[in-house]
């Protein structure tokens, strides 16, 4: 079920910090507490292919999303013990070593079950065998922690990071001139206003 539009489940799960130190962490209350945009990205599994390229692209991207006043997180159902081993290997080796931003490690899969992102064929198991793992799923919260923006992708397929921040700008323009986005949209670009109107001066413009 789609959370667009919706607040993001109120869950508190394990996390790991780029040192080892595992915590809890509720995804909802980061952007209440810290008054943040969060973006939350899923990925399938440690020590695999294309994961560390994203997981590397985001952190390469993390002044962005900072200064976008937006709090990053990975996520995987892997152990908060296998995220420090995979954080622990070089880049060189496949691994994600010097990667700041906590990654999620939920192992017990209920808030991937809460978002129903899993995928129970991967492996041929059936759901509860415990090695099912969850698709690419990308979440955007505002700073009241409404979603707005959701996409999973198939494993195959890597996210474009630029596409992630260009999502947040496009938002946060709304905000605060409320003006709407077209098709193609990037800061410093003309929006329109949600009118007939609106969209007549646009497209005759265009």
């Amino acid at each position: 079920m789609a959370l667009v539009g919706k607040t993001f489940p109120d869950m508190s799960v394990k996390a790991i910090d780029e040192m080892g130190d595992a915590f809890q962490i509720n995804v909802l209350k980061q952007a209440l507490d810290n008054k943040k945009k969060v973006c939350l990205f899923w990925y399938p599994k440690d020590f695999t292919f294309v994961c560390p390229t994203e997981i590397h692209a985001f952190q390469e991207a993390a002044k962005e999303f900072e200064k976008r006043n937006t709090i990053l997180i990975g996520a995987s159902c892997d152990t908060a013990e296998v995220h420090f081993a995979w954080l622990s290997t070089s880049k060189d080796d496949g691994g994600i070593e010097g990667v700041q931003f906590p990654l999620i490690a939920d192992s017990t899969r209920v808030l991937a079950m809460e978002l129903d992102i899993l995928d129970f064929n991967l492996f041929d198991e059936e759901p509860g065998d415990g090695d099912n793992v969850p698709y690419r799923a990308t979440y955007l919260l505002d700073e009241e922690g409404f979603v707005f923006h959701e996409a999973v992708n198939f494993f195959p397929v890597g996210r474009n990071v630029q596409e992630v921040l260009r999502l947040i700008d496009a938002y946060a323009h709304n905000q605060k001139h409320g003006e709407v986005c077209p098709a193609n949209w990037e800061e410093g670009k003309d929006a329109m206003d949600a009118t007939r109107d609106g969209v007549a001066d646009y497209l005759s413009k265009h």
